[in-house]
């Protein structure tokens, strides 16, 4: 380009010149010509080899361009077949019009044109008409295949070894875990020096055997807790094992009163340290705060839980009761009001733990309010009982009364759950500075934001018992109204099907603080008498149900049919104690239009787990879930979950 701008440049001085000759010719001409005809000849002869010279530099320039488009031609034609980038051209009905080599030599054929494009590249399947990329596995290889859907073009890399790398860059991340013995001070109580470090070497010979088998780096940090190092692939191999050495630990001390267990949190899947440390006591705590005798592994966002098989362990000292009673006694003088709520649909433990914290907040002579939606089956008589008291009832409030008296100094008690969502107004938690949480459910992975204070003990029979306990701690002199006492007493036999399950020592005494104090059993008797109506009705549910495994009892209600939650859940219990039935589940559609499933134990099946696959929670014995879906597909969903929990667990039929 620049050879030609000169000679253009050139041709106009020429140009320039040759008029200036022929201006002096003229010239001379006026006054003789002769040496005009001689000036004239002179121009004409330099205008002939000007134009000579150009047409030989026109052939000249041909011949280089011609030259160059052909070593460009080659040399393009080369790159197009020796590229290592697969380059494929289909129709419009999909079927392969030209490929290049390189797509030739990843099949090992001469040629693929006129065979459908997704029967070769089956990854491209409903894709090919998409723009983007995606990854196609062929013959142990890689590729990243390009998609032009409007040119109908398909570019394809391989990228194999980028994809080992990036897999053994994966699988070589660190983790980080936390291993604690769960109930070491109540299983060593009492156990002289000698025995306790007999108990100590054993245990700790176990974990270190397991460590060593999955190439962990295991290090004691105290007396009951060890630190683990390892990489995503190891945490891979022990969640594909369920952790077996929990199951190792409890058997291997299963000669004590109490079995020793474990509780381990692991955290993967997040770049900072700092992170996988915090991540790592998260799931540390979850697994305690599910009752422990499991691990909770938190892989970037998926949180995960293996074990559970045993009941958890009563603590047997009350210095954490007194501890979070004095706490919470100064939140509430803190505090200018306090709003009080349990879960969605009430029961008699949500609701009687809410009267026990309203007295805590009357001792401190501040102002309580109660938040309650709506009076369900499961109140209804206890809140007749309590609308009869002037001075109880008036403490009852709307959501809707909550949300106007809520500032910067109310206080927020939860009862009965730890979960946002399942709050009759969630909103009252976001508005709320300080939040208090007392629940005996086992953690689960959605959990109220910052609470300051937290009373989650999964050992306990019910919340009631609980804030019993805090009661008894909350002053030296305490009196109670004997609707106070009935309302903690009835929450606390309700949970323990009248005290049957889930009983330990400290249920007894605060059920024994309670009657000290005017709690009224026969009241008590009355609130869970049963309806004939209701009891036909639990009947007809109960008709229906089918064994599985020989073992676990499932009874699908009549679709059309709508019942209470509270009748549910006795249907539940029902069919729990015929014999030969170690779990229970009943599936039928409520009054609110949802589908009500409620799962019950005898304790050999943690029906907690297989509620959790579907969404729901609870105890190892006494779970439930709410789904929005037809009667049929949650019998699916629950047969299905059943069928997963039983592989898992390698439970034989």
């Amino acid at each position: 380009m620049a050879h030609w701008w000169t000679k253009q440049k050139q041709n106009r001085h020429l140009a320039v010149l040759f008029g200036l000759l022929a201006l002096l010719a003229g010239l001379l001409a006026f006054y003789d010509w002769r040496p005009a005809a001689g000036a004239l000849a002179l121009i004409a002869f330099s205008v002939w080899y000007v134009v000579r010279h150009e047409k030989q530099e026109q052939k000249m320039l041909q011949r280089y361009v011609a030259t160059i488009s052909h070593r460009v031609k080659k040399a393009g034609t080369e790159v197009f077949n020796e590229l290592p980038i697969g380059i494929v051209l289909y129709d419009e009905s999909g079927e392969i019009e030209w490929h290049n080599p390189f797509v030739s030599r990843i099949f090992d054929t001469d040629s693929l044109i006129g065979r459908p494009l997704t029967e070769v590249f089956p990854g491209l399947r409903n894709k090919k008409d998409k723009d983007g990329k995606h990854e196609l596995e062929i013959e142990s290889k890689v590729y990243l295949a390009q998609v032009k859907a409007e040119e109908r073009l398909v570019y394809i890399t391989d990228i194999t070894q980028q994809s080992v790398l990036q897999k053994r860059y994966e699988e070589e991340k660190l983790s980080i875990g936390l291993v604690v013995l769960d109930n070491l001070d109540e299983v060593s109580q009492g156990m002289d020096d000698q025995t306790r470090s007999l108990l100590m070497a054993k245990v700790t010979g176990e974990i270190t055997n397991w460590a060593n088998k999955y190439g962990m780096l295991l290090r004691r940090t105290s007396s009951d807790r060890f630190l683990l190092l390892l990489n995503q692939q190891t945490l891979k191999a022990l969640e594909a094992s369920r952790f077996e050495i929990l199951d190792d630990v409890r058997e291997l001390t299963s000669e004590q009163k109490v079995p020793l267990t474990l509780s381990i949190g692991v955290s993967a899947g997040f770049d900072k340290l700092t992170e996988l440390g915090q991540m790592a006591q998260m799931s540390l705590d979850m697994a305690l705060g599910r009752g422990g005798d499991q691990a909770a592994v938190k892989v970037g966002p998926r949180m995960s839980f293996y074990g559970g098989k045993s009941n958890a362990v009563e603590k047997r000292t009350r210095v954490r009761a007194r501890v979070i009673s004095h706490a919470l006694r100064d939140l509430i003088r803190e505090s200018d009001k306090v709003v009080i709520m349990g879960h969605r649909n009430p029961d008699l433990d949500s609701l009687g733990a809410a009267i026990g914290v309203l007295k805590a907040v009357h001792l401190s002579q501040k102002e309580g309010y109660i938040v309650l939606e709506d009076i369900n089956p499961s109140i209804e008589k206890l809140m007749g009982l309590i609308q009869e008291d002037e001075k109880l009832s008036k403490w009852f409030i709307s959501p809707e009364d909550a949300l106007t008296i809520m500032n910067g100094r109310t206080l927020a008690v939860v009862v009965d759950t730890h979960k946002a969502s399942m709050l009759a107004e969630p909103k009252l938690v976001q508005l709320a500075s300080r939040i208090v949480v007392v629940d005996h459910h086992r953690r689960g992975e959605e959990f109220i934001q910052e609470p300051t204070i937290i009373y989650l003990e999964p050992y306990a029979s019910s919340t009631c018992e609980l804030v019993t306990e805090l009661l008894q701690y909350f002053n030296d002199r305490i009196s109670m109204d004997a609707i106070e006492a009935t309302a903690l007493l009835a929450g606390i036999v309700v949970d323990t099907k009248s005290f049957s399950l889930r009983t330990g020592a400290r249920t007894f005494e605060a059920a024994s603080f309670l009657r000290r104090h005017g709690a009224d059993t026969v009241i008590i008797q009355h609130l869970l008498k049963e309806d004939l109506e209701e009891y036909v009705l639990k009947s007809e549910i109960v008709k229906h149900a089918q064994m599985l495994y020989r073992r676990v009892a499932l009874a699908v209600a009549e679709p059309g049919r709508k019942y209470p939650q509270l009748l549910i859940a006795q249907a539940a219990d029902t069919l729990l104690n015929m014999s030969g039935v170690e779990a229970s589940f009943v599936i039928a559609e409520r009054t609110d239009g949802r589908i009500g499933i409620s799962a019950r134990s005898s304790g050999q099946i943690n029906v907690q787990v297989i509620m959790e696959k579907l969404g729901g929670g609870g105890h190892l014995t006494n779970a439930a879930v709410q789904i929005d879906c037809t009667l049929a597909e949650a019998e699916r969903q629950v047969v299905s979950a059943i069928d997963q929990f039983v592989r898992e667990e390698g439970i034989e039929e």
